[in-house]
């Protein structure tokens, strides 16, 4: 979003009533859940592809030390 953009997003955020305030902060909150969970969601589908294509090392936390140790 271009710089003047935003200034004017916020300037005309700060010119509202409390109530359409909270409102916008409850659709902002709202649509920055669903990004996360959209987020989480791609990340989900990449690790289980890249398990089933078997790029992920499995094992005990022990286990994972040894193998940093072996990367030194």
């Amino acid at each position: 979003m271009a710089n003047a953009t935003l200034n004017k997003v916020i300037d005309d955020f700060r010119k509202l009533p409390l109530n359409e305030k909270e409102y916008v902060i409850d659709i902002i909150e709202r649509q920055m859940i669903e990004a996360k969970r959209e987020a989480i969601s791609r990340r989900a589908k990449r690790a289980i592809l890249n398990l089933k294509r078997g790029a992920v090392k499995r094992g005990a936390v022990k286990d994972l030390y040894k193998d940093l140790e072996l990367d030194d």
